[in-house]
């Protein structure tokens, strides 16, 4: 009997030193990775980047509200704060006034202040006006929207080319003027 047990104690002794080998032998043996290897590894993380349907909603003390909604969304790698987007609508909804809304191919988003760029194909429309252009930088804090690039005002009765357009929401001031002095805003009655 005594021979038994030293015996199944040698054939577990001798089977523990197999595996440790075995485990040892695995982990000295370091994998290589190639190119191709490597591109689909940093597609694998943009596209772990990538939202769908993307939509934040801000409020301000005074009861403001500015949501904004995209088809997609990529968080930039270099500052996670910034989330870039595609296919915007905005809408910035102010007490005691009409709402304001905004769209665009393209746009920045900080996660952190709100604050927003618009680009390509920018619409904004409030009340009977019509604001195109190509950059809307949009600041929540600051209350302003800061229209440029190919900017047209458009309503009833005017339609309006200037270089840049900035609205106060707060205020509901708005400036129009042109980069170089010597250039004058175009101003047209439709009537």
């Amino acid at each position: 009997m005594k021979k038994n047990f030293v015996l199944r104690i040698f054939i577990i002794v001798i089977i523990f030193f197999f595996l440790l080998i075995i485990f040892f032998k695995d982990k000295s043996e370091k994998p290589t990775i190639n190119d191709q290897d490597t591109k689909n590894i940093e597609e694998d993380i943009e596209n772990s980047n990538i939202i769908k349907d993307v939509s934040y909603i801000s409020k301000d003390s005074r009861g403001n509200e500015y949501r904004l909604q995209a088809a997609e969304g990529v968080i930039d790698q270099k500052e996670n704060n910034y989330i870039f987007l595609t296919d915007l609508k905005g809408v910035i909804s102010l007490v005691n006034y009409n709402l304001i809304e905004i769209s665009s191919d393209f746009g920045k988003y900080n996660i952190k202040n709100y604050d927003t760029i618009f680009s390509k194909n920018v619409l904004i429309t409030y009340l009977d006006n019509k604001i195109i252009g190509e950059y809307l930088d949009f600041s929540w804090d600051n209350n302003l929207m800061i229209i440029s690039k190919n900017v047209t005002l458009k309503n009833d009765n005017t339609s309006l080319k200037a270089d840049v357009i900035e609205l106060n929401i707060k205020t509901k001031e708005v400036k129009i003027f042109m980069y170089e002095e010597d250039k004058k805003v175009n101003i047209k009655s439709l009537n």
